[in-house]
């Protein structure tokens, strides 16, 4: 649905573009969200972005960028000068968004924009911007709503009809002692169905854990869905309580590593942009095609140690593929399912053995069943027991190597600091191509030489 509405759009906007018609184009994108139009955006032509973006209502600008990807959005902020830049920033309502937006731009361009913000606002921005962005601090806004834990209910219902609103996705009171110190929740329903004359202390929830503020985006995101949170209040070391996140904060977290997941898969970022130009786009990819040259240049090297043998039995030669593209199948799977589990927090130091052993188990069951079907195909095909039973074995080989390794490659690049959605395909390959064929060949050196 959402596919076909942005594909409606992108031929209303080439239809209005090509007659030259900005009346039409601007009754196109006002009439829908900024979601959407951010979505439109990104899968345009740099070109046809230049020439809709004048034409974006100004109050939706800073919630357009935020939506948009960092390399489309870091563009465009470079085109903009800094009033441009502070009046956008003056229409995000949220603290942490504003903080967003500022953090794509240089730090020198970051101080003269503070220093044209009035002294709350800059403060504000400040408090948020002294954490990192992947944190809790990174992500929270300023706009919870504080009660204290000696009033009655009544009180707290006088105290918000003063306010005369409350922020959006706000399900509980944070309760804080006169130093700001965390004590608990007290939630809507709760001040909804209970007598006035209650005191906060006696109806609040104790049982709801802060989130300090250095703890990282993805724990985050873990804790929000375990517990199926709305909002979650944010302290810092002396456990004063100094924000909040709320859930629309964290879906934008898990859409940001999903994305990750799927792009790391081929050596790329989740924020980049796909009508990026030519030597930008060829650039990134170059790196890793070179890459992947280096490791296939590695397993040629290790077939060149067993010319002879190919030379003398032209099977090997036709079969030597399929040892090494079983096995990396077989740990490719392993690491995916490991990788997934580092993400979540499901794996650690307390459990990865067992992982091993049962990864080394599948490893052994599939590489016996299918070392049996490709040894009879062999067999039949080249009316040779000794080459099926050499595949066999080096496919069981490969198989358990392969599981090994997608379990044992992404742990390591883990503590080393690596990424290992981006780097674990390629360093597996290459474990898995060597292996495989120093089994297949070595094995057929041995049993036919």
């Amino acid at each position: 649905m959402i596919e076909d509405n942005i594909e409606q759009l992108r031929q209303s906007i080439s239809f209005a573009l090509e007659d030259d018609n900005d009346s039409a184009i601007t009754r196109v994108i006002d009439g829908i969200g900024i979601a959407e139009l951010a979505n439109l955006l990104e899968s345009l032509p740099s070109h046809q972005r230049d020439l809709i973006w004048p034409l974006i209502d100004p109050i939706l600008l800073g919630g357009v960028l935020l939506e948009t990807g960092d390399e489309v959005r870091d563009t465009k902020l470079k085109e903009l000068d800094a009033d441009e830049i502070t009046a956008i920033i003056e229409t995000l309502p949220d603290v942490d968004d504003q903080a967003d937006l500022l953090l794509s731009l240089p730090t020198e361009k970051i101080a003269s924009i503070l220093f044209t913000l009035d002294t709350l606002r800059r403060e504000r921005l400040e408090s948020v911007l002294a954490y990192s962005e992947d944190t809790a601090g990174g992500l929270m806004n300023l706009d919870q709503v504080t009660i204290r834990a000696d009033v009655t209910l009544d009180v707290v219902l006088r105290y918000l009809r003063m306010r005369g609103d409350i922020p959006d996705q706000t399900n509980q009171l944070f309760v804080v002692d006169r130093h700001d110190h965390y004590l608990g929740a007290l939630y809507l329903a709760d001040l909804l169905t209970n007598e006035l004359d209650a005191l906060v202390q006696n109806i609040m929830r104790t049982d709801i854990d802060a989130m300090y503020a250095h703890i990282s985006d993805a724990e985050v995101a873990r804790e929000f869905e375990i517990y199926d949170l709305i909002s979650a209040p944010v302290v810092d070391e002396q456990h004063k309580l100094i924000g909040r996140i709320t859930i629309d904060d964290v879906v934008d977290v898990i859409r940001e590593e999903g994305e990750h997941s799927i792009m790391s898969m081929a050596g790329l970022s989740e924020d980049d942009d796909m009508f990026a130009p030519v030597i930008i786009s060829a650039k990134r990819r170059g790196i890793w095609l070179g890459i992947n040259l280096l490791t296939a240049f590695l397993a040629a090297a290790v077939i060149g140690f067993f010319e002879n043998i190919l030379e003398q039995v032209v099977a090997l030669a036709i079969l030597i593929t399929i040892v090494p593209s079983m096995g990396g199948i077989a740990g490719s799977q392993t690491l995916t399912l490991v990788i997934r589990g580092l993400a979540l927090g499901q794996l650690g130091s307390s459990n990865y053995r067992s992982l091993i052993k049962k990864e080394i188990l599948v490893g052994i069951l599939n590489g016996l069943v299918w070392a049996f079907v490709v040894a009879a195909f062999s067999i039949v095909w080249f009316e040779n027991f000794i080459i099926g039973a050499v595949i066999g074995f080096a496919l069981v080989i490969n198989l358990v190597a392969g599981a090994f390794a997608g379990v044992l490659i992404p742990l390591t690049l883990r503590q080393l600091n690596i990424d290992p959605a981006i780097a674990g395909g390629v360093v597996l390959t290459t474990v898995t191509d060597v292996i495989g064929i120093v089994a297949f060949l070595g094995l057929a050196t041995l049993v036919l030489s």
